[in-house]
Parts: structure tokens; C-alpha cells; sequence
């Protein structure tokens, strides 16, 4: 098994130097939808304009190999647009069933906050059971099937706010930072030309789903399971915290009331993702067990999107991320 392991080590740098070929920097959202791509989640990419976030997906559905479309969401687009329709054929007399572009491997909804909640709704059961129904039928999307969303972050005008139902669908929200400064010298001088970069095709169905399923091998003690979920729960106000938690809540606010920040907390969805991420954390790295590590390095993107901020959040500039990092220095490691 060890062998293995080493094997898949060696294919992801192989994939992570491919990618490196058309985006400068970035590494950690590069490992992020390797992440997503292997634990079979979705993910929101959330940066300014610029910054290669729909270049980066559609190199890594070239690497891959999967079948590839993409959807620009904006203000009059319809949910028959996403997923599909029925046409009425004159000729025939009968219905026939137009499918979306939604029936594909990987999705990439660009700009996925210019559409309306009923347009974002259309994505709801795809991306929760990986199915669609279009009138009285129910379709089986293909497999593997992957939403890889964007949005920006910084306009307002014509874009609507992600619903909670639909984020929690995300298995990871990645915020895409600004490049340094010698990342930027070498992305000027790419002239705007990184997507003619030729990429070749590592991956395929077959391997990712081999790599899926070594993940389920990796192994994850039952007292870092047992961490995970104090993690969940601590994002959650305090009475929920007394009923699903072994940490005493009066030892988390001793040390800093973070409670009051928290409208609503993170679901036992969270804490399923935060297993996976770990897990692929430790593929990456060549073992067949979790470490402490991986959970706190995983934790700030699968929690940041799933924590509904009070309005004294807001009032005392308070973000989800600084709230993560409190609640992973409260809690002690196993």
C-alpha cells in the first residue's frame, strides 16, 4: 500500500508542475481543486477579477481529461438554461428532453453570483445527489461530475448573494489572493497569452477513480475523528455546543466569546468534508494516516462559507476566518 501511495505522491506533482506551465503562483489553489477533484467535492473559487480563476479550472479539465462546459451566469439566464428542458416537437406531437450543460464531468459556473436564487436553485440537486429531473423524469448526471464556481467578491451591482443551502453544497471555498511581486513580473510577461500554453492530459475517469478510492484507505485515528467534530461544533452557538460537543463551552469562552459572532454554525456536512480534505492532504503527502496537520490546514476552507456571521460580526469587523483561527487555538490537538 505504501508503494502506492508513493505513486499517486509522484502523479499529483506531476499534475501540479502541469498546471504550473499556464498559472504563475497560486499553489494553493491549484492543491485545493486537486483536492475537490479527488474527494469528488465542489468548489468556489471567490477573488477580484484578473486573478486566472477560470484559467486555472479549465487547465485542470484539460488535465484531467473529463468532459468540460461552461456556464456564464448572468442576470437573465433561465434554470432551463443549466439543466435542461422539454421541447415540444410539432411534428412528432411529443416531448423530447433538451439536457444542459450541467450533463457533463466538470462545470464550471463562471461568475456564478450574476444569476438570480431561481437560476442558482437549478444547481441544488445536481451538485447535492449528482442527478437532475426535467419535467416527470429523473436523469443521472455522469460521473465523476464537479461544480467549480467563481464569483467576485467586490461589485454589487447585479449580483445576488449565494443561498446558505447552496454553499454548503461547496466542499471547499477558496479565497484567490493577489500574486507576489516576482509572480506578477512573470505573468506580465506572459502577454496575456498563458492559455495558449500547451498542458498535456495526466489524469483520466479511470485514475481519478482509482485515486478516490485509495483515499477511503487512508486511515484517521478515532481521536482526530473526535476533533473534527469539536471543531464543527464550536462554530455553532452555545446550545447547540452543549449538546454535540465533548468541549465544555465555558472553557471556549473563557479564553474568547466567539459565540456572539455566530448566527448559525457549521452541519455535520462540515465535518464529512473536513475528513475528505484531510485525507487528500495526506495523499498528497505520500501517507496512509491523518495528522493533526492536515485537519487545521483544511479547516479555514471548508468552514469559512458554512458559518452564517452575526450583525456583530459585521459591526466589530469580524470575518469567518478570524473566527476559524480562534476555534483552532482553542481547541487543544488530540
Amino acid at each position: 500500500m505504501n508503494e502506492k501511495f508513493t505513486e499517486y505522491k509522484q502523479l499529483i506533482e506531476q499534475i501540479k508542475s502541469e498546471a504550473a506551465k499556464r498559472i504563475v503562483g497560486q499553489n494553493q489553489v491549484i492543491e485545493s481543486i486537486l483536492t475537490a477533484l479527488i474527494c469528488g467535492g465542489h468548489i468556489l473559487l471567490e477573488g477580484v477579477p484578473g486573478l486566472a480563476k477560470t484559467l486555472a479550472v479549465k487547465t485542470f479539465a484539460e488535465i484531467s481529461g473529463l468532459d468540460f462546459k461552461r456556464i456564464q451566469f448572468t442576470p437573465d439566464l433561465l434554470p432551463a438554461d443549466v439543466s435542461g428542458t422539454l421541447i415540444y416537437e410539432q411534428t412528432s406531437g411529443k416531448f423530447s428532453v433538451r439536457k444542459g450543460p450541467v450533463f457533463t464531468n466538470v462545470v464550471l459556473a463562471d461568475e456564478i453570483n450574476r444569476s438570480p436564487a431561481k437560476v442558482q436553485s437549478a444547481l441544488l440537486e445536481a451538485m447535492a445527489e449528482k442527478q437532475v429531473t426535467i419535467g416527470e423524469q429523473t436523469y443521472s448526471l455522469p460521473s465523476p461530475f464537479l461544480v467549480l464556481a467563481t464569483q467576485n467578491p467586490i461589485e454589487q451591482e447585479g449580483t445576488y448573494n449565494l443561498p446558505e443551502a447552496e454553499l454548503d453544497r461547496f466542499l471547499l471555498k477558496v479565497i484567490v489572493p493577489y500574486p507576489t511581486t516576482q509572480e506578477e513580473i512573470a505573468i506580465v510577461k506572459t502577454v496575456g497569452k498563458a492559455n495558449e500554453i500547451p498542458v498535456s492530459k495526466i489524469l483520466s475517469a479511470e485514475k481519478l477513480s482509482e485515486m478516490q478510492n485509495l483515499l477511503q484507505n487512508v486511515n484517521c485515528d478515532e481521536k482526530l475523528i473526535e476533533y473534527i467534530v469539536s471543531i464543527t461544533a464550536a462554530t455553532r452557538p452555545a446550545t447547540e455546543k452543549k449538546q454535540s460537543s465533548k468541549i465544555s463551552v465555558r472553557t471556549i469562552q473563557k479564553k474568547d466569546d466567539i459565540s456572539r459572532y455566530i448566527s448559525f454554525g457549521a452541519s455535520p456536512r462540515a465535518g464529512i468534508a473536513l475528513l475528505q480534505c484531510a485525507k487528500a492532504k495526506a495523499l498528497f503527502n505520500g501517507r496512509d494516516f491523518v495528522l493533526p496537520e492536515d485537519i487545521k490546514e483544511a479547516a479555514p476552507a471548508v468552514l469559512r462559507h458554512r458559518i452564517v456571521l452575526s450583525y456583530e460580526a459585521a459591526a466589530d469587523n469580524v470575518s469567518s476566518d478570524n473566527l476559524i483561527q480562534k476555534i483552532l487555538e482553542i481547541i487543544p490537538l488530540p
